[in-house]
C-alpha cells in the first residue's frame, strides 16, 4: 500500500496536491484537451482564409472574380505550398525535436515551451503581409504543433491507467474535431463582417487561435509531471507522490505501477544501447525490444491514415465543396457541418470509462 505525506516537491504539482483520483485524471484530460483542440483549430482555420478574396490576393495566388462572386486561384502551387509548408518541414520537424525535448526536459517543460512557439507562430500568421511572410511563419508555428502533438498525448496516457488510456486518447481527438468545426463555424461568422473585403475577416480566426494556447501556457505548469519521465530522470519519489495522487494513496495498485515502471525503464536502459530515431526506426542497438516493429508500425498506419483525404478535406473543404457545385455563400457552412458529423463519428470512441 502506498502511503504518502506531504513531500517538499508536493508544491510543484499544485493540482495533485489539491485534486485525486478520478478528478486529477479528468484536469489532465481537459489540458490535453486544449493542446489538441489548438491543432484541430489550426488544422481547419485555412479553410475558409484559403477562399478570402483579401487575403487570396495579398498573398498573390488568386483573384476575384465578380461574374462568379468568388475567388479563381491562378496560382495552385503557391496556394498549396504555404499549406504544405506546414506540415512540411514545420509539424515533421517538430514532432522530431519535441521527441527529443520530452525525454530530456519533461513533458510538462516541452508543452510549455511549444506553447509559446505556436504563439509566436500565430502572432507572425496572423499579421502577415505577403506569401513570403505567410510562409515563414507557417513553418514556425508547425513547429510550435509539432511539438504539441509528439508531447501533449504521451503526458496524457502516461497519467493515465492503463484501462483508461484508450478514452484518454479518444476523447482529446474527439476535441482535435472540434477545433475544426469551432474553425469553420468562427470564420464563417466572420465572413458577415462589413463587405467583406476586410482582412480582419481572416486575420481574426487564425489570431484567435492564441486564446487556447495562452490558456494551455498558463495552467500546464500546475499539471503533474509524467510518472513514468520522472522514473526515467531518476526521481523516484516525486513519482510515487504522483502516483498516489493519480491512482489513491491507500491503493495498492499506485505501487505496483510504480514498480512496472522501474522494471520497464530498466529493461529498456539494459537492451537499448542506441536512442536515435534512425536506430529506432531500423531496430540498430535495441536488444529484444522489436523497437523498429513497433515504430514502423505506428508510422505506417499514420501515413495511411492520412492517404484516405481527410486533411485534403479539412483544409480544402469550401473549395471541394465548390467543384461539386455549392454556391459560394454557402460553402462555408455546409463545411461546417460536414466538420460537425465529422466529431459525432469520432465521439462514441471516447466514451470509454475514465478510472477511478
Amino acid at each position: 500500500m502506498m502511503t504518502i505525506g506531504t513531500p517538499k516537491f508536493a508544491k510543484d504539482h499544485a493540482v495533485a496536491n489539491k485534486l485525486q483520483k478520478r478528478s486529477l485524471l479528468i484536469a489532465v484530460n481537459l489540458v490535453a484537451g486544449l493542446s489538441i483542440f489548438f491543432f484541430g483549430y489550426d488544422q481547419g482555420v485555412m479553410g475558409g482564409v484559403n477562399t478570402n478574396r483579401n487575403y487570396a490576393q495579398l498573398m498573390g495566388f488568386g483573384r476575384w472574380d465578380n461574374s462568379a462572386g468568388e475567388v479563381v486561384v491562378d496560382k495552385p502551387l503557391l496556394q498549396g505550398g504555404i499549406i504544405a509548408v506546414y506540415y512540411l518541414p514545420g509539424t515533421l520537424a517538430g514532432a522530431l525535436w519535441g521527441g527529443w525535448l520530452g525525454d530530456r526536459y519533461g513533458r510538462i517543460t516541452t508543452i510549455g515551451i511549444a506553447c509559446a512557439w505556436a504563439i509566436v507562430g500565430a502572432v507572425l500568421q496572423c499579421s502577415a503581409q505577403n506569401a513570403d511572410w505567410m510562409f515563414c511563419s507557417r513553418v514556425f508555428t508547425g513547429i510550435g504543433t509539432g511539438l504539441l502533438n509528439a508531447v501533449t498525448p504521451v503526458w496524457a496516457t502516461e497519467t493515465a491507467s492503463h484501462t483508461s488510456r484508450g478514452a484518454f486518447v479518444s476523447i482529446e481527438f474527439t476535441l482535435n474535431i472540434f477545433g475544426v468545426v469551432v474553425a469553420y463555424w468562427l470564420e464563417y461568422g466572420t465572413s458577415f463582417y462589413g463587405d467583406g473585403l476586410s482582412s480582419f475577416v481572416w486575420r481574426f480566426p487564425i489570431a484567435f487561435q492564441i486564446v487556447p494556447l495562452i490558456a494551455l501556457l498558463i495552467v500546464i505548469w500546475f499539471m503533474p509531471e509524467s510518472p513514468r519521465w520522472l522514473v526515467k530522470a531518476g526521481r523516484n519519489e516525486e513519482a510515487r507522490f504522483i502516483l498516489g495522487r493519480l491512482r489513491g494513496e491507500d491503493d495498492d495498485t499506485a505501487e505496483l505501477e510504480f514498480q512496472d515502471i522501474c522494471n520497464t525503464v530498466k529493461l529498456e536502459h539494459d537492451n537499448s544501447q542506441r536512442s536515435s530515431y534512425f536506430a529506432m526506426f531500423f531496430g540498430i542497438g535495441q536488444g529484444k525490444l522489436h523497437t523498429a516493429r513497433r515504430v514502423q508500425l505506428v508510422i505506417w498506419l499514420q501515413i495511411l491514415q492520412e492517404w484516405i483525404g481527410i486533411a485534403g478535406i479539412t483544409i480544402y473543404g469550401p473549395y471541394i465543396f465548390g467543384l461539386a457545385g455549392i454556391s459560394a455563400q454557402d460553402r462555408q457552412w455546409v463545411a461546417g457541418l460536414n466538420n460537425i458529423t465529422y466529431m459525432v463519428g469520432a465521439a462514441p470512441s471516447g466514451c470509454g470509462r475514465l478510472e477511478r
